[in-house]
């Protein structure tokens, strides 16, 4: 198989790291219950879906669904792997990973482990 892809360049190179940091610094934060924090790695007009009817669009309805998830979760742990990058401009990719993630509730229901895939629009404002 012939690989007819454009080389990377050294920009794009650092790029997929700093994304890929962005995808665990999300994860990091989810997991230690910083809503303030997870709200920073997000613009304006974000549209965040965790589950079909779950989810926000723009930043305020996302703080909104993120209030009182240290009252919901005892713990969790996510796992981000697999991480593919691709360019759709300079500052903008699209970005496709696999998740692991354990759940530990509050409330009287059984652990939870799940499978999945995070598909991201990855926009860089204002460098």
């Amino acid at each position: 198989m012939t690989d007819t892809r454009p080389p990377a360049s050294l920009d794009q190179i650092v790029a997929r790291t700093e994304i890929s940091d962005l995808l665990y610094t999300y994860s990091y934060h989810l997991d230690m219950n910083h809503p303030e924090r997870l709200l920073e790695l997000f613009v304006e007009d974000c549209e965040v879906v965790y589950a079909p009817n779950f989810g926000a669009r723009g930043k305020v309805a996302y703080a909104a669904t993120l209030q009182g998830i240290g009252t919901y979760f005892k713990a969790t742990s996510h796992h981000v792997s697999n991480v593919v990058v691709t360019f759709d401009g300079p500052d903008r990719a699209s970005v496709r990973s696999v998740l692991y993630a354990m759940h530990r509730y509050q409330r009287e229901r059984p652990d939870g482990i799940f499978w999945g895939q995070y598909h991201d629009e990855i926009v860089r404002e204002n460098g």
